[in-house]
């Protein structure tokens, strides 16, 4: 009776999808693991958590009115009954910044969408098919990239009009040479790698090949750039505001919040000072996650 004979071929074929996903699987494991670890990305994740659940849903967290005046009350101090203080017309502050993360947070959340949709096109057209598409595409990036980029936000409000929308539109296309350039690369990247190859030669066509290969493996620096630009986007966004390009009054946005206060610096500095501590915080929150997930990556 002949002994049967097990080759490598056939212990290979044995092994499963679930056998192959099982190092993968451990792999995201162990890196949600050391990201938990570090209290800083905690710290980092749940404030921004708080900041967009507060965007949505503001009501969740103050049950006050964010357009109620009261005189008496006006440039009170923080307090017990006013976190943030009030304005001059005596609305709570709180309240406003509470309010006012609505159209700031949303209008970012609105540019990075353009920015990554149009980014990514261009940057995957560019980097996958190369020659004299990629040449053009690149040019007119790098014409936009010599364009400073508040410079073209505001070019581009003052034609489309004033508001939320014009300003995220705005911010949004300024944003989208880094997202192009950041796609192409690692598309020619990862187009040269030996399992794509491998694809190729295994019959696959290149539409499966993008699909299957290249798009999934791509993503990881453009998932960190966009929480990155996500940041930048919120200071163009209140900054448009603070100029007075956002949403006309009394609708409160960060930037406007900041901006009326800048008669009260020395009597009631908190008018300012408070809304732009959220900003500032939230954008340092945003660059630690994208720097945290960057070294998590590596």
């Amino acid at each position: 009776m002949a002994t049967p004979t097990i080759t490598i071929a056939d212990t290979d074929a044995t092994l499963g999808d679930d056998d192959a996903a099982t190092p993968r699987a451990g792999g995201r494991a162990a890196s949600v693991l050391r990201l938990v670890r570090r209290p800083g990305f905690t710290l980092s994740t749940l404030f921004v958590a708080f900041v967009i659940l507060a965007a949505f849903a503001p009501s969740l967290f103050t049950s006050g009115d964010p357009y109620a005046t009261n005189p008496a009350e006006r440039l009170r101090s923080p307090s017990g009954a006013h976190l943030f203080g009030t304005d001059e017309v005596g609305r709570d502050l709180w309240t406003r910044t509470l309010y006012g993360s609505d159209l700031t947070v949303k209008a970012a959340l609105i540019a990075i969408g353009i920015a990554l949709c149009v980014g990514l096109l261009l940057g995957v057209v560019s980097g996958f098919f190369g020659g004299r598409l990629d040449a053009v595409i690149m040019r007119a990036i790098d014409v936009q990239l010599a364009i400073p980029g508040l410079l073209l936000a505001l070019a581009i409000v003052t034609a489309l009009g004033f508001g939320a929308i014009p300003v995220a539109v705005a911010v949004g296309i300024g944003t989208i040479p880094g997202f192009a350039r950041t796609t192409r690369a690692e598309v020619l990247r990862v187009k040269t790698l030996p399992y794509v190859e491998a694809a190729r030669a295994g019959g696959a066509g290149w539409a499966r090949v993008l699909i299957r290969h290249i798009l999934p493996n791509s993503w990881g620096p453009v998932l960190g750039l966009a929480v990155l630009d996500f940041g930048a986007a919120i200071i163009a966004v209140a900054a448009l505001s603070f100029l007075g390009f956002g949403a006309a009054p009394p609708r409160a946005e960060w930037g406007s919040l900041v901006a009326g206060g800048r008669n009260f610096l020395i009597t009631a500095p908190w008018v300012s000072l408070l809304p732009g501590a959220v900003v500032v915080l939230t954008v340092l929150a945003l660059n630690h996650i994208a720097k945290t997930l960057h070294e998590v990556r590596r």
